[in-house]
């Protein structure tokens, strides 16, 4: 699929201006495989018209009108420099660095501070890269500066570090893997042959192992961009929390000051995925740091993620030996870390730890209890199983409304934090009725919400996306009263499906699911504001809890959801009254604001 259009090395320049990209593939291979190739073995008889292999030891090179318009350039004649510096800044789709040196710079940078005077002649800025997209395959291509500059005019781009590290996590578990056959080796249950042998099968369940951690490292880098400004308060406050905590050095990291990032917020943009790169770097150091710290990595649940790590192969075969391993510890610390902080980004943890006062390892642990018993791993798959046959935006938008299940459930268990003293109770305790209630929702939910749903489901549908994944991404605003649901069954005594009934038709006579959706979208662009906006929400759950709870206590006997609504709303005449007569005032409201919302949660307390 690459139409390969120009290649530089040190000693020439290719150029094949409309090639033949099966036959140019196979070309390459050929090269590849040819020990001391260069581009002057390339059949010449292969390159389309206007094409050459030329040597950068030439004077001048003249270009075919062909070779010009296929890479933008309008001189005819030019130095081997000129025309090396013409590619770096040709309108192509992708721009891919496999070489040593750095071609490019920030325009406020000198050659001089960037180190590398061999390529001084040839370096480009990057607010001058024309390509849509830069692949970094070598280490120090582009000064960070020059990432940022391109990025902020729009250039796709990671780092040299994001895009290399499928190389760092290989030797990671080469390193792992070879100290747990030395084991095997020094037990006598393996000899070096066998050993040796084993390596070579595992090589491709490897790969894709590292390759997974790879996709999902520069995913999240995507959908936290997506997010624009959004974040920018969070991150902003993070990398001062760093800073000030002698953790990161914004100079040298290039991270923005407050000054710029007050600009970016006025421009409605946010940081680039050059500086995510670097603020999920020490997210993942942090965290790495506080679960090594910590009883997470001997929770027996937790502990699994020791066995994953590890091939298919091994785990059959010396599954003891994986539990005794030195490093266990730190495979499991990372593994967890990675597995979180590449679904939620580099500022989820320093969000909810401001929010309400948890340790890092207490957020861990809810973030597991959240993801799992929503069943977002296998939905996230399906997504994923999406590439290239959706448009990217629409994954990343399902993506997002997983995103935003995971991290109200992770503050859910937060607020409720006995239930992480022993994950696997607390999964056993929840998963079975939110799975129950993920499968039938759409029959549970209040009437007048249905709607809501259909015009969501035919969006996605119309989108492309298979109908029964529409219907599971539909539901998940409302799935996560699931948690509150399950916790009245289990406090009361009463069926999952009942109570949910009811919690939807109380909802529903009081209309809390716009309430919901008015407090959603309140501004929240700065800190206070945030967690303002996070505490009605809180509030208006507790409440929804609350009435449910007390619609059944109220009237043990009585298994009929009308009935039981009946009965509530005749107990609390006047009260319910007021109330209504209030929400229909708030609903006239063009804008409800955060003052009439707290006035109406506090209404709605009365009723309880």
């Amino acid at each position: 699929h690459i139409k390969l259009l120009a290649a530089v090395d040190h000693r020439h320049i290719f150029i094949d201006p409309n090639p033949d990209c099966t036959a140019s593939f196979a070309e390459r291979q050929r090269l590849f495989n040819l020990p001391r190739s260069s581009w002057a073995d390339y059949q010449t008889t292969l390159i389309s018209a206007g094409g050459g292999v030329y040597p950068r030891s030439a004077k001048s090179i003249t270009l075919s009108a062909e070779a010009r318009a296929s890479l933008g350039i309008e001189a005819e004649t030019l130095t081997p420099q000129e025309l090396i510096r013409a590619l770096l800044l040709a309108p192509v789709d992708l721009l891919y660095n496999g070489g040593i040196g750095t071609y490019v710079k920030a325009s406020k940078e000198t050659h001089a501070a960037v180190g590398d005077r061999a390529n001084d002649a040839i370096r480009v800025d990057g607010c001058e890269l024309r390509c849509k997209v830069i692949g970094e395959g070598g280490n120090l291509g582009m000064t960070q500066l020059g990432r940022i500059e391109y990025a902020l005019k729009g250039g796709r781009i990671c780092t040299d570090a994001i895009d290399n590290s499928a190389g760092v996590d290989c030797s990671d578990h080469e390193v792992n893997i070879k100290i747990l056959l030395n084991f095997a080796m020094e037990e006598g249950e393996l000899t070096e042959k066998q050993r040796n042998k084993l390596l070579t099968e595992m090589t491709d369940e490897v790969g894709h192992l590292v390759l997974r951690d790879n996709y999902f490292q520069t995913q999240v880098l995507s959908v936290t961009r997506a997010r624009g400004s959004q974040l920018l308060d969070a991150q902003t406050r993070y990398i001062r929390y760093l800073s000030n905590a002698g953790r990161l050095n914004r100079k040298i990291e290039y991270l923005p000051f407050d000054e710029e990032i007050a600009e970016r917020k006025l421009a409605g943009l946010g940081l680039t995925s050059p500086e995510l790169a670097v603020l999920l770097a020490y997210n993942k150091m942090e965290l790495f740091e506080a679960l090594l710290a910590s009883d997470v990595p001997e929770d027996p649940y937790i502990r699994t993620a020791l066995e994953r790590y590890f091939p298919q192969p091994l785990r059959q075969r010396f599954l003891e030996a994986i539990q005794r391993h030195p490093l266990r510890r730190e495979i499991i610390a990372t593994h967890v870390v990675n597995s979180m902080v590449n679904r939620v980004g580099a500022s989820f943890s320093f969000r909810l730890h401001e929010e309400t006062g948890a340790t890092l390892p207490d957020i861990v642990r809810a973030y597991l209890a959240a993801r799992e018993i929503f069943g977002l791993v296998p939905l996230w798959e399906t997504i994923e199983a999406l590439d290239n046959k959706v448009a990217d935006a629409t994954q990343t938008a399902m993506i997002l409304e997983c995103l935003q299940l995971v991290q109200r459930g992770t503050l859910w268990f937060l607020r409720h934090r006995g239930h992480l003293r022993d994950l696997a109770e607390t999964l056993a305790h929840f998963s079975g009725g939110v799975e129950q209630l993920a499968g039938s929702l759409y029959s549970v939910v209040a009437t007048d919400y249905r709607s809501e749903l259909d015009n969501v489901t035919a969006r996605y549908l119309a989108l492309g996306v298979p109908e029964t994944l529409v219907q599971r991404i539909a539901c998940l605003d409302e799935l996560y009263s699931a948690l509150d649901i399950v916790e009245v069954a289990g406090a009361i005594g009463r069926p999952v499906e009942l109570v949910a009934k009811v919690y939807f038709a109380l909802g529903g006579q009081l209309d809390l699911h716009w309430m919901g959706h008015q407090i959603a979208i309140l501004p929240a662009d700065t800190h206070w504001q945030a967690l303002a906006r996070t505490a009605l929400l809180d509030d208006l759950f507790t409440q929804a809890h609350t009435l449910c709870a007390d619609a059944l206590r109220e009237n043990p006997d009585v298994d009929d959801v009308s009935a039981l609504v009946a009965a509530w709303q005749a107990k609390r005449g006047f009260q319910l009254e007021r109330c209504r007569l209030l929400f229909a005032e708030i609903r006239a409201a063009s804008a409800p604001d955060m003052a009439m919302l707290s006035v109406a949660l506090r209404e709605l307390r009365g009723l309880g």
